[in-house]
């Protein structure tokens, strides 16, 4: 997924809390639906990080190696001014793009 093309803001943002969980009917349902999206956004990117710094990597590093590195360092700049994984994950839930049920209400539907 190309995170810079997300609508997440990069800074914080005031969020008109009823809206959160009007969904769910719990505000802390909803965080913990939004704090396990944001767990996985976050594994994501440091996969995707990881495999590009992963091309750049040397065993004998020199001093003249570091300085020459300068794309390493403009992939890093392009990592840290990403939206970060909460207001990403936030920005799914609040666009519906995030699939989640909980199995204690379904087994509750069932018995009735």
């Amino acid at each position: 997924m190309d995170y810079k093309k997300s609508k997440a803001p990069v800074n914080t943002v005031t969020r008109d809390l009823p809206k959160l969980w009007e969904e769910t009917g719990n505000i802390y349902e909803t965080v913990a639906i939004i704090a396990k999206r944001a767990n996985q956004i976050s594994v994501e990117i440091k996969q995707d990080l990881n495999k590009k710094l992963a091309e750049f990597a040397s065993y004998n590093d020199s001093l003249e190696e570091v300085f020459e590195n300068r794309e390493q360092i403009e992939i890093s700049r392009y990592y840290e001014k990403l939206p970060k994984p909460t207001l990403l994950a936030t920005e799914e839930y609040l666009e519906h793009n995030i699939y989640w049920r909980d199995p204690a209400k379904e087994r509750e539907e069932e018995d009735f």
